[in-house]
């Protein structure tokens, strides 16, 4: 299969994960929700979208804009609307979020999980973001989410896209062996030592290693890196689940 090329845009927008030679398997299964879940990373240099475990990830990477919204009313989204039609902006979302476009059109902006967060993790997003601004995000390299054990910014979340009922997955961390100080000849594990989510890193022969089953993307590795290249790569849930209520 011949490698798409990628752009100089596309390189300056991070849209080059699927050619670099990242592995396949992109679907966090669980005992408790038998369908696939969560696609980790992109396939392709376009944005991600819904996963539809009978499609190829290339064929799912085509399609957010055309997804149903089985939480929002008709009236929420007109099929007309700009939402209806565009891909979103891929950002890190407060745990439990489900879906993008149904999250967009059932969150009401109340604040109230960013009033709720004890660490502050959890902020308006900016208008550059266009659909996004003005619904909650976290941005790891400001504060990153310490995965509360309670998540009282899902206990407060009324129309519940923020839920208890998928994995408290933000996105997914990766080492860059290149910059980081333990695999080129420093001793350091403070990735390992501050990272709240148990066995997500560990070290080996003093090099950490991310267990991508385990990590929750929470971004505490990245924000905590000393290298002065940071040695974290973090990318955002690209197709997070649509739960019924």
């Amino acid at each position: 299969m011949k490698r798409p090329e990628i752009s100089r845009r596309d390189f300056v927008q991070g849209r080059f994960w699927g050619a670099i030679g990242f592995r396949r398997e992109a679907v966090v299964r669980s005992d408790a929700y038998k369908k696939p879940l969560v696609m980790r990373y992109p396939k392709s240099l376009e944005d991600v979208t819904a996963w539809n475990p009978q499609e190829t990830a290339l064929e799912a990477v085509q399609r957010l804009e055309t997804q149903p919204l089985p939480l929002a009313s008709s009236s929420a989204v007109p099929e007309a609307s700009p939402l209806a039609r565009r891909r979103t902006i891929p950002v890190f979302r407060p745990p439990g979020a489900i879906d993008e476009l149904s999250f967009l059109a059932n969150c009401t902006r109340c604040n109230k999980c960013i009033q709720a967060c004890p660490h502050t993790a959890i902020i308006l997003a900016p208008t550059r973001l266009r659909e996004v601004a003005g619904t909650p995000i976290i941005d790891p390299d400001t504060q990153p989410c310490l995965m509360c054990v309670d998540f009282p910014c899902i206990a407060v979340c009324d129309p519940q896209v923020l839920t208890h009922s998928i994995p408290k997955l933000i996105g997914t961390a990766r080492i860059t062996a290149q910059t980081c100080l333990a695999y080129n000849g420093t001793m350091c594990t403070v990735c390992s030592e501050r990272c709240p989510v148990p066995n997500a890193i560990r070290v080996s022969s003093g090099k950490p290693t991310i267990d991508e089953n385990a990590c929750t993307g929470c971004g505490v590795c990245r924000y905590v890196c000393p290298s002065p290249e940071n040695a974290i790569l973090l990318m955002p849930i690209f197709a997070r689940p649509n739960i019924e209520t």
